[in-house]
């Protein structure tokens, strides 16, 4: 499952053995370990990495209107990545989420009493800060502003942090499952809404992978929460 971006100079991390089937081995804990293997797999492989715009020249558009060109530095020929205009709201939009998931995931840092979920966290993590990397790049690149934008349905709020700043440590795991699930979820949808409407065909393939993503994640906190 392809759960991040394609770039060799993308942060690397430990690989996860293939699972075996262990006698009595419960069948949601078989899915957990695939699902985590493959999200590890797509942290892997992210966006331009480097400093601020690193690989990435702003140039006038061709294309459509109101659309902003942004060249790529990478091998002779190589497509340029267009943002139209329904590009930089979605762009803005994923920078406000994965800002607000790596707050989530640093709450419960040293927190959390489940292997699996500690696993899965950090691959979320990980691909989500790639993730973060590319849009970035690609808004400044634009001349867009890189902040983030407002929460989007679904997303995390001040409320959610604070119970997961506040929850006893026996109900770290539970919690985290409970904020992190919707919040992935209303990733999800916005990335589907994204590839509904169209915009440039790299903005396309992120949302295409991030809506992948952010189901298989959600998929995995909801099994684990009633295991």
């Amino acid at each position: 499952m392809d759960t991040g971006l394609t770039d060799p100079g993308a942060v690397r991390t430990r690989s996860v053995p293939h699972p075996t089937r262990r006698p009595g081995e419960r069948p949601v804990r078989r899915l957990g370990a695939l699902l985590v293997a493959s999200l590890l797999a797509g942290a892997c492989s992210g966006g331009p990495t480097g400093g601020p715009g690193a690989g990435v020249a702003h140039t006038a558009s061709s294309g459509p209107p109101g659309a902003v060109r942004t060249a790529s530095s990478g091998p002779p020929g190589a497509a340029p990545t267009v943002l139209l205009g329904v590009d930089v709201p979605f762009l803005t939009a994923l920078v406000a989420h994965n800002q607000r998931t790596l707050e989530i995931v640093h709450l419960s840092e040293g927190r959390l009493v489940d292997p699996e979920l500690r696993t899965l966290a950090a691959a979320v993590a990980a691909t989500e800060a790639d993730e973060l990397r590319t849009a970035r790049t690609w808004l400044r690149a634009a001349g867009r502003p890189t902040s983030g934008g407002h929460d989007h349905h679904g997303h995390a709020d001040a409320a959610d942090l604070a119970r997961l700043r506040e929850a006893a440590p026996a109900d770290v795991d539970r919690v985290l499952r409970t904020v992190l699930v919707e919040h992935q979820r209303a990733a999800a949808d916005l990335a589907r809404a994204h590839r509904a409407v169209g915009g440039s065909a790299p903005v396309r393939a992120l949302a295409d992978r991030v809506a992948r993503s952010r189901t298989a994640q959600a998929e995995l906190l909801a099994a684990g929460a009633v295991r």
